[in-house]
């Protein structure tokens, strides 16, 4: 009896992350590209390549890196992604590929490029001893000490903190429970201040991890498109369930008030709450003198005047008679 092969995914899971990656960077001045040449005549590879301008990075940019690629000094970065694959020599070989015929396209000097293996699954221990590679200062950061392979940098995005900065990222981690903490985070810090776009596609993919059958994802032919419809339905859907106040909880009173007309902010509010925080003379502004006076008893009228005004007010009702 035969064994049945295994259905292996469609999905370019380089183009779902790098979708993601467009869409938070390019906003801070982040070029990035899903499908990077790496020779005159490159052959289409799985591969992201990152792109500043500045010198360093900036506060905003830094905000949205993640650890290893926020503390590199390069220009350019090259990240090549296995979601489905393993740390392995097949992996790491093809990384050094990228990264020497890269830098010979380009004429790049070696401190101008940095490439980086990110790795969904967390590594084997006896994989990352046989390369050489150890944890660095930042947890899921690990370099070679082998000379060879000290040129690419490898990101295990399981283990990485759960810090905001690597929240974006660690949405592509393959272990469930690190997926959960990572959308907790953005929801907590993040989300308000997302694109519409961005948050249907983050919706996209917290709902296929999330709600579809385990496994499930890899017999699918996910696209970015696919992932930002499915986002926009789900996210409908949830809103529907939501009380109004629960909605509103997540915008700030000047932003609810903005989609409102002056009169439609009023509306609901008793006569002292519309006057509340106005100073007396902003609550006249507007109005005619003797609407000013309307409700007021005649002595009422007269309250604050000085003798004098009072003198000329008897001499104008005189000459009135």
């Amino acid at each position: 009896m035969k064994t049945p092969k295994s259905t292996k995914s469609k999905t370019q899971w380089h183009e779902l992350l790098g979708t993601l990656l467009k869409d938070l960077l390019s906003p801070v001045n982040i070029q990035v590209e899903t499908e990077a040449k790496v020779m005159k005549e490159s052959p289409r590879i799985d591969i992201l390549l990152l792109r500043r301008n500045e010198s360093e990075w900036t506060d905003e940019q830094l905000a949205l890196l993640p650890d290893g690629i926020r503390n590199t000094k390069a220009t350019d970065l090259l990240l090549e992604f296995k979601y489905t694959e393993s740390f392995n020599d097949d992996a790491l070989q093809q990384a050094l590929g990228y990264d020497f015929f890269y830098k010979q396209f380009q004429n790049l000097k070696s401190d101008k490029l940095q490439s980086f293996l990110l790795i969904a699954k967390k590594p084997q221990n006896s994989m990352l001893k046989k390369l050489g590679y150890k944890n660095t200062e930042y947890p899921g950061v690990y370099r070679s000490s082998f000379r060879l392979f000290k040129k690419i940098i490898l990101l295990s995005l399981n283990e990485l903190s759960d810090e905001p900065h690597n929240a974006f990222i660690k949405c592509f981690a393959s272990h469930r429970q690190e997926k959960e903490k990572a959308f907790q985070v953005l929801e907590k810090y993040a989300y308000n201040s997302l694109t519409t776009h961005l948050k249907s596609y983050l919706n996209g993919l917290k709902g296929i991890w999330f709600t579809l059958p385990k496994g499930e994802d890899m017999n699918l032919d996910l696209t970015p498109e696919l992932i930002t419809a499915w986002g926009e339905k789900w996210g409908k859907s949830y809103l529907a369930h939501l009380k109004p106040e629960e909605i509103l909880s997540n915008f700030k009173p000047e932003e609810i008030l903005s989609h409102f007309k002056p009169e439609e902010r009023l509306i609901g509010l008793k006569p002292e709450e519309r006057l509340a925080g106005l100073k007396p003379e902003e609550r006249l502004i507007g109005l005619k003198p003797e609407e000013r006076l309307i409700g007021l008893k005649p002595e009422e009228r007269l309250i604050g005047l000085k003798p004098e005004e009072l003198d000329a007010l008897k001499s104008y009702l005189k000459k009135c008679q």
